[in-house]
């Protein structure tokens, strides 16, 4: 029988002060039945993204200790950054990767979100797969004015939390819990400091406002680079790939001269996800992901190795 195995990527809104963020990150160093795969804090979105694999037992002990160090250090009333935030853990997403179904790993994320709340006293939401209201299927919908808004709308019957009283923890805000599929954090920098641009090439290209399907996206300044980033989620890969995205991004940013600095991408990514794009631009024809040697013998060892 194949072990359990989930990916998570919790994101704290911490991405300045490395104390903070190593003693985030060392909750999941040298764990059993948890794997830690790559963290990634940013200073201008002032957010921390870590990337994990586990058992779901071993990993929810280790997201509750996380848990507890961001409450001691991380406080919403002083926060600023550039990321859309409503908590000091503000969103913690499950994959299901092996030997579980995503219905599986939506009961998990519900009974985790109700121990993490009895654990930390942190209002839970659920999103994506596991939420309970339709509406906040997506999490800019739950997001909706951020931690500040947040504050006072929580006693409205419409931004209740799914687990807790109608009220914030007084200085971790409310965490977003939820099953999903595999999600591409994808950014694409911009040679100028103009904002307005990046929000409106984020606007084009976000299927909320009628661009590509499968993609979030906002404008964000990186004031320490001087450059501005239209930042994305890519929450199905297969649906449109990065290259469309990265082509359609660089066709509108020409309306105004601007070329594209650079291209980053937080946290885990499939191998497909990069070689379609790679097969694009190399003008490959009739690429098959089983031509790169590396997932050919991963491959045959899948198939043929015991059971």
């Amino acid at each position: 029988m194949s072990r359990r195995l989930v990916e998570c990527v919790p994101n704290f809104s911490e991405g300045r002060r490395s104390e903070v963020i190593e003693a985030i990150v060392e909750s999941f160093r040298n764990r059993a039945g948890c794997t830690l795969f790559d963290y990634r804090a940013d200073p201008d979105h002032n957010r921390l993204v870590v990337s994990l694999v586990g058992e779901p037992e071993p990993l929810a002990e280790s997201l509750l200790q996380a848990a507890e160090i961001a409450i001691r250090h991380i406080d919403m009333n002083r926060h600023e950054g550039a990321h859309p935030r409503i908590g000091a853990l503000d969103v913690i997403p499950f994959t299901p990767v092996q030997g579980m179904t995503m219905e599986e790993c939506v009961a998990f994320s519900h009974d985790f979100g109700k121990c993490f709340h009895e654990h930390t006293g942190i209002p839970v939401y659920f999103y994506e797969e596991s939420a309970l209201r339709p509406e906040r299927s997506r999490l800019e919908v739950i997001r909706k004015g951020q931690y500040e808004r947040l504050k006072t709308d929580v006693t409205q019957a419409e931004r209740a939390p799914d687990v807790g009283k109608s009220a914030l923890h007084p200085t971790a805000g409310a965490t977003v819990i939820g099953a999903r599929k595999f999600l591409v954090a994808f950014n694409v920098n911009l040679k100028t400091h103009d904002l307005s641009v990046a929000k409106q090439i984020a606007t084009t290209v976000r299927a909320s406002s009628g661009g590509l399907c499968a993609v979030k996206g906002i404008g964000v300044p990186l004031e320490g680079r001087g450059l501005v980033q239209v930042s994305m989620n890519i929450v199905d890969y297969e649906k449109n790939a990065l290259y469309r995205v990265l082509e359609m991004i660089r066709f509108e940013a020409r309306r105004w001269g601007i070329e594209v600095a650079e291209t980053e991408i937080y946290g885990m990514i499939p191998a497909r996800a990069l070689l379609e794009s790679a097969a694009y631009y190399l003008q490959v024809a009739g690429f098959d992901p089983l031509q790169v040697l590396e997932l050919k013998l991963l491959d045959k060892m899948g198939t043929e190795g015991p059971e």
